[in-house]
């Protein structure tokens, strides 16, 4: 009874949880930790939606089992949304699923479309549950470079020629968390037609679809004609409404992938309690000046966060999209490592980042920084890591570059 469970024994040891148990450390000491380490929005949802919850929890009828697909009226505001925003037809019946946040219908849909010794394309660095929700689900992953180009087109080929069993899915995440990366339409066709030609399914997660700072407006990739035919896409309320804690999250796409989703559901969950779920309704079909509001939010604190980085001699790119930056380590501190750095960052500046290495391994030599503090505080930040670049013999380098690098080498093709 000593030997640890087999599924366990596949995931290594969380990486943020020595930068948790420092934070929390200081946190406990007393020390004012400026914490741009977790995706964690810190604004409220809109009022409207917050009004409707409370006003659906006083009906006696809400607060028994729901539905596991969800209430009829939140699938059809996805389809509505997917409609006005995308120009993308859904049947609310077979192609849209509401889930308990993205991050448990991409796990559980691993766990519908995997058998043991499946191979699965990811993308490396990415957001954790893209490889480990296969690896549960008793996959082997695959890594791929994490840029939409060319790069990772001819990574994907090379995957198909080369891994044995032939991979059966492919992971895409734009914009992406952590890279902040972009997609465009063009670059979905690919995709597409490829995984049609291979008989490879594509989960695309599209969280992040409406945090975006220019002119480049992320696409879902379920607009390219065909593309239900080998896809399912995920979206979420988490980001998009501050709703993070409600655990409202959608798929949308193939029918067969859905219903395999729903069938997964039935057994495991009886779906979010119906007031949320009308809420959500609510936040989709309502006024959606908030969520522009939000974006010119995130946009100001963006600003701020890089100028005041690149005043302090650390030249960040300026992300795209999404709440976060990815941000190369400093050259002087290349050697120690992303997980050295962080916490030497929250040791001396009381500033806690999310070290790279825990979006995979070539996520080292990176952090990722939150947009997820008003920018008075983001302000306090640059300054604090200023005055640490300073001690540290590091200053102000006006006439440098961002460096344009923002993930490993591409090609870095891995078994995991």
């Amino acid at each position: 009874m000593t030997e640890e469970f087999h599924r366990i024994r596949r995931l290594p040891p969380y990486v943020f949880a020595e930068v948790n148990k420092a934070k929390a450390a200081a946190r406990a000491r007393g020390e004012d930790i400026i914490d741009l380490g977790m995706g964690n929005p810190d604004s409220s949802p809109p009022a409207h939606v917050v009004q409707k919850l409370v006003e659906t929890l006083n009906n006696p009828r809400v607060h028994g089992y729901s539905v596991s697909k969800g209430i009829p009226g939140l699938r059809k505001a996805l389809v509505a949304y997917y409609e006005r925003r995308f120009g993308v037809g859904l049947n609310p019946e077979t192609e849209a699923i509401v889930t308990l946040g993205s991050k448990e219908g991409l796990a559980n849909l691993a766990m519908a479309i995997t058998s043991p010794g499946d191979t699965i394309l990811v993308p490396n660095p990415s957001y954790p549950i893209h490889q480990f929700g296969f690896i549960i689900a008793g996959a082997s992953v695959r890594s791929i470079p994490a840029t939409p180009d060319e790069d990772m087109l001819r990574a994907l080929e090379r995957a198909v020629r080369h891994s044995v069993p032939k991979p059966t899915a492919l992971i895409v995440n734009f914009p992406s968390n952590p890279t902040a990366f972009l997609a465009d339409l063009d670059f979905y066709k690919e995709l597409v037609s490829f995984a049609k030609r291979e008989d490879i399914w594509i989960l695309s997660d599209l969280a992040y679809s409406e945090i975006y700072f220019g002119d480049r407006i992320p696409p879902s990739i379920l607009q390219i004609p065909g593309a239900k035919d080998v896809a399912v896409e995920f979206t979420s309320l988490s980001k998009t409404y501050s709703m993070a804690g409600w655990r409202i999250g959608f798929a949308a796409g193939n029918p067969r992938l859905i219903g395999a989703l729903t069938r997964i559901k039935s057994y495991l969950d009886y779906g979010a309690f119906t007031p949320v779920q009308v809420a959500a309704t609510a936040a989709l079909n309502g006024p959606q000046d908030y969520v522009e509001n939000l974006r010119g939010m995130y946009k100001e604190r963006r600003d701020v966060l890089i100028r005041g980085l690149h005043n302090a001699g650390w030249m960040v790119p300026s992300p795209e999209g999404s709440m976060f930056a990815w941000a190369p380590l400093p050259e002087k501190f290349s050697t120690m490592g992303s997980v050295g750095f962080a916490k030497l960052l929250m040791e001396e500046a009381k500033v806690a980042v999310a070290p790279g290495l825990g979006f995979g391994e070539y996520g080292e030599g990176f952090v990722r920084i939150g947009l997820v503090e008003n920018v008075q505080r983001l302000r306090q930040a640059t300054r604090a890591i200023k005055a640490f670049m300073t001690a540290h013999g590091i200053g102000p380098a006006k006439e440098a570059k961002a460096s344009k690098k923002l993930a490993p080498s591409p090609g870095m093709v891995q078994n995991l």
